[in-house]
Formats: structure tokens, sequence, C-alpha cells
């Protein structure tokens, strides 16, 4: 790749990301953001991959994500959450935090409170 052409792809992600950054309450499809940067979706979903390291679908989530926890600390409701941050329901604001955060966004609101934590210890190879 000669320096012309990544300083092109470099604008396009540029462009992708700021396209993603003000518009994740809406929760755009792939082919918008494609379009955002003038690519087709398959070249887009590989070239986001490459420079980002992260899927666009997994930027999205972690954005929607840290989005949502915001305001879960500023102590909405969870419904008021899930609306806030683009979701459709409830369930989708739930699996988002399984899936980035392997908490329950009520867990999250209340700070891991009630929380049991155990633990084992069991020989190894490694010591």
């Amino acid at each position: 790749m000669n320096f012309s052409q990544a300083a092109e792809d470099y604008r396009r992600i540029e462009k992708a990301l700021h396209f993603l950054e003000t518009h994740f309450h809406r929760q755009p499809e792939l082919a918008e953001v494609a379009a955002a940067a003038n690519l087709s979706e398959y070249h887009f979903q590989r070239l986001f991959s490459r420079w980002v390291g992260i899927s666009p679908k997994r930027f999205l989530q972690y954005l929607t994500k840290e989005y949502a926890k915001e305001r879960l600390r500023a102590s909405r409701s969870l419904l008021t959450a899930t609306y806030d941050s683009g979701l459709t329901s409830p369930g989708r604001l739930h699996d988002l935090f399984i899936t980035c955060e392997a908490v329950t966004p009520g867990e999250f609101k209340r700070a891991g409170e009630g929380v049991e934590i155990r633990y084992g210890i069991h020989p190894t190879p490694f010591g």
C-alpha cells in the first residue's frame, strides 16, 4: 500500500468513526456507515477491521454501552437508559452488558452491591 492510499483509507475510517460517534443513538446499519465512508459494505468491513482492530458492529456496541453506562450512573431507570441509547428493548441492553461487561445492567447500576464472588484454588502445572 502506498502513502496516498493509506492517507485515503485513514480519511475514510476517520469519517466512519465520526459518523458512528454522532449517530450511534440511531444504531445505523452497516450499509449506512459504509456509504458515509464511500465504500461498499464488504470493503468497508474489511478496511474498518484492519484499521480499528474490531468490527464496526463491535465498535458501535462499545459506543452504545458506554453511553448506557453514563445514563445508568446518572440514576436513570434501565428503561430510560435503554431507549436513550438507541436500543429497542431492555433485553437488548441486557445482552449488550452481558456481552461486553459480563454483568447485567442492574448489577452495574448497583455497582456490584450484593454480588458474591467465589473462588477456588487448584494445583496446576504452572504452580
